[in-house]
Order: C-alpha cells, then sequence, then structure tokens
C-alpha cells in the first residue's frame, strides 16, 4: 500500500523539495510513497483570499483564520480518512523516533504547516490536530519541519533503505546515541582506528559498540540517558 503525505501549505512549491531526491527521491518516483500539496489560499476569504487576520486581544503580526483552515483539511482529509491530522509548530510535543515509527507504519499523514504568528487555537480540537515540534527553536513556517518529519517517516517504509537492520542500530532506535562509526584508512592524521573494530572478534565488537552508545549518551545526552533510566556518569 503506498503510503501518503498530504501538505496544507502556502507554499506548495517547497515540496517535494529535498525528498525528491536521494533515497525518498526515489521511493518517491517507485511509488512507495506519494506526496500531494493543498495550497490554503485557495480557501482564502473575499477577492484577495485572505487566510489570515488580526490577533484577538492586540499584538503584533497576523493569525491564520480557524475557518480556512477547517475548510483546507477538509478538502485534504475528508471524513473516514484514516490517516493521524499533524500540525507543525514549537508548541507542540517533540517529535520522537518511536512516533515516527508509528506514522511510518501506518497510511501516511496529513500535515498543516502554519505561518505568521500562529493559527487559530480552535482549529486544533475542531479537526483533531496533533501538535508536533522538531526542536526548541522558531522557524518561518512548518514547512521546514514537515519536510524533517516525512525524512525521517519514509526512509522507514519497506524497501526505502538498502540494509533493514541499519533502521534498528541508529540513535535512538534503542533510546541511546549511536556509537561511533570508522572506515579506511587505517590511520587518519596519526588516529588509528580502535583495535577492537579489525580485531575479527565479533562479539567484542559488540560489547565496544554497546558501551561507546552508553558512555557517548550519558556525555552528550544526559536527558536521554534519565530517560532510558541508565545512570549518570559518575553515579
Amino acid at each position: 500500500m503506498t503510503w501518503r503525505a498530504s501538505i496544507l501549505t502556502l507554499y506548495p512549491e517547497m515540496f517535494p523539495g529535498p525528498l525528491g531526491v536521494s533515497l525518498a527521491g526515489r521511493a518517491l518516483t517507485a511509488g512507495t510513497w506519494t506526496c500531494e500539496t493543498t495550497q490554503i489560499r485557495e480557501f482564502g476569504i473575499g477577492k484577495h483570499r485572505a487566510v489570515d487576520d488580526t490577533p484577538s486581544g492586540g499584538g503584533p503580526g497576523m493569525v491564520m483564520r480557524a475557518d480556512v483552515l477547517a475548510a483546507a483539511i477538509d478538502a485534504a482529509s475528508p471524513q473516514g480518512d484514516r490517516r493521524p491530522r499533524l500540525v507543525m509548530t514549537p508548541r507542540g510535543r517533540p517529535l520522537t523516533q518511536a512516533r515516527v515509527r508509528e506514522l511510518s507504519a501506518g497510511p501516511g499523514v496529513v500535515v498543516l504547516c502554519g505561518r505568521f504568528e500562529g493559527m487559530d487555537e480552535r482549529i486544533m480540537a475542531a479537526r483533531d490536530l496533533e501538535e508536533v515540534s522538531i526542536g526548541d527553536y522558531v522557524l518561518s513556517g512548518g514547512e521546514m519541519g514537515a519536510l524533517v518529519l516525512l525524512d525521517a517517516c519514509v526512509r522507514l517504509l519497506p524497501g526505502v533503505m538498502g540494509a533493514v537492520a541499519s533502521g534498528h542500530e541508529e540513535s535512538f532506535e534503542g533510546g541511546l546515541l549511536e556509537y561511533p562509526q570508522y572506515t579506511r584508512p587505517q590511520v587518519f592524521e596519526d588516529v588509528e582506528i580502535p583495535a577492537v573494530l579489525t580485531s575479527g572478534d565479533h562479539g567484542a565488537v559488540e560489547r565496544w559498540r554497546a558501551e561507546r552508545a552508553l558512555a557517548d549518551t550519558r556525555e552528550r545526552r544526559p536527558d536521554l540517558a534519565a530517560r532510558d533510566g541508565s545512570p549518570e556518569r559518575g553515579s
């Protein structure tokens, strides 16, 4: 079954963008997934197709109208569509690899990309939107976040990655960062590849990788180590 991505945006020309090349691009050409865009402005109000208005209570910027967004969502995701409806916003729950796996295992996603100062809050409950964030920073709009989310999902679709095992040994898959990687030359600027990796002892290699993954996670991402239940460095 084809995994369907529907993007609601004021800038449909941004898609598929970088997802039209490399692994995702080949999968798109092969029909493993589809990328459909809906121009929100087509559902705008009046002669100028207005999609926003001034914020209630005052303040700078403009806010996207709930009625306009509802019409766009209903067109892209009519009744009976089983795909989850997502909205990219810094107010959302952080995207995790676990959630990515759930999304990639489903029929696809509908993603709403906001602009300006944000969206009328009423649209969230009115159309059952799942608020998603890709980090604690602010972008010009939701499109870049949508591209990140789609890339994370598409690469997990059956047949997209060359080696199935590679998807299970990466950072965040086991709650830890991935172990360091090396390749030839054996010596680079006086630094050698760790001897265990060229020893031929597969058991020793696996133990080294597990230890390094845990140690690097404790050092670089103690928040992940704590979430995983692993003791902090020095404890």
